[in-house]
């Protein structure tokens, strides 16, 4: 399984540290010493004579195969000297990272680092089971809503049980206490939640299938490249991060870190 990267960005800064840290594994080269040592007279220092060394007798650096990315001062457009940044990268003479690689199929991001947005937008493979309850008032604070023949999750509002236990708008209900939704109307999912016990509703969820997560960089300008008019993209700038990490105009945008914005302007 390839590694996974959350954008092209980190991709990139990867195997540059990669690079870095193979290179650094090698025994740096000596260069062959084949022109003896002259003594030359000095005659401005009392007569003394000195020995001289030809250049080439201390062993050679090795060669830079990739620029240090701490030190560039802008790597595809973004700001590496930026705290943020610079945190996320391994220290001089590091040992951590091995040319070896990480494990397979484990999210490497040297560049978006341990971002808490990332954790809250992560979108899962496969299904989960989750077990609601309502509130004082009988409550789940959760609107379902029927699209193309399921069931999916049209509104979880702040701080109610359903946002407690992780539902998020574009999540699709599969089973609400063993009864499959497929084929149920708004009105049908509606009135089973209503009739459901206060203490206890088990719900199968699929992590938003019509949904996908993009992770994008600012450029040393502070811009991501895309313009967004009512929460839909329009444009794309050329050569930007949204542009090289897929971000695609007509399509609508849920949520920026975790936190919704649909209807926001």
């Amino acid at each position: 399984m390839a590694t996974l990267y959350p954008s092209l960005e980190d991709m990139k800064g990867h195997q540059i540290l990669q690079a870095q840290a193979a290179a650094g594994l090698k025994t740096p080269a000596t260069t062959v010493v084949t022109e003896k040592p002259k003594l030359i007279s000095d005659t401005g220092n009392a007569g003394r004579d000195r020995l001289s060394l030809p250049p080439s007798v201390c062993p050679a650096a090795p060669p830079l195969l990739y620029p240090n990315l701490a030190e560039l001062e802008n790597y595809m457009g973004l700001a590496l000297s930026s705290e943020e940044i610079q945190k996320n990268l391994l220290p001089e003479g590091s040992t951590a990272l091995s040319p070896i690689g990480p494990a397979p199929g484990q999210l490497v991001a040297p560049l978006s680092g341990n971002n808490a947005g990332m954790r809250r937008a992560e979108i899962k493979p496969g299904v989960r089971e989750i077990h609601l309850c309502k509130d004082e008032r009988g409550k789940t604070g959760l609107q379902l809503r029927n699209v193309d023949q399921g069931i999916f999750v049209q509104l979880v509002k702040a701080n109610s049980p359903a946002a407690l236990v992780g539902l998020r708008f574009g999540d699709q209900i599969l089973q609400i206490n063993g009864k499959t939704c497929a084929g149920w109307s708004s009105d049908k999912a509606r009135r089973v939640l209503k009739k459901a016990s206060p203490e206890k509703i088990v719900m199968v969820v699929r992590d938003r299938p019509f949904q996908r997560t993009v992770t994008v960089h600012k450029d040393s300008g502070g811009h991501l490249g895309v313009v967004v008019k009512r929460g839909k993209i329009v444009s794309l700038a050329k050569d930007s991060s949204a542009a090289r990490n897929g971000l695609l105009t007509h399509h609508c945008i849920c949520e920026v870190n975790g936190q919704n914005v649909i209807g926001m302007k």
